[in-house]
């Protein structure tokens, strides 16, 4: 009885870190700052980061397997204003890329704000 009970526990605890090791996806918001990750074999080129339909960042190349950490209050609107995270919240984040093949990369965090 003691070492089925044991090889249970064990089990919940493998099962338990597996999932807390879990990758995130793609697109993340962590502290203030937006974490947008290229987990493909093929640079992007061309990158445009949209927060919220209105706020844009972005950089020229990011590398296969690279990572652009980019804090909120860098992303701008047309007109310059600047995102701001302290009274502000992040619900949309749309990605845009050409990869190295010349394929599109289109990718999105979050939902459309309903009115």
């Amino acid at each position: 009885m003691l070492t089925r009970a044991y090889r249970t526990g064990v089990l919940a605890i493998a099962i338990g870190i597996f999932a807390c090791t879990s990758r995130a996806g793609p697109i993340a918001i962590e502290e203030r700052t937006l974490v947008l990750r290229n987990d493909t074999s093929r640079d992007w080129k061309n990158v445009r980061v949209t927060v919220n339909d209105h706020f844009v960042g972005g950089l020229p190349v990011l590398v296969a397997g690279g990572r652009m950490n980019a804090p909120l209050s860098q992303f701008q609107t047309g007109f310059g204003q600047h995102y701001d995270p302290s009274n502000q919240v992040v619900y949309k984040v749309e990605v845009t890329a050409t990869d190295a093949k010349g394929e599109s990369v289109n990718l999105r965090w979050g939902h459309d704000r309903t009115r």
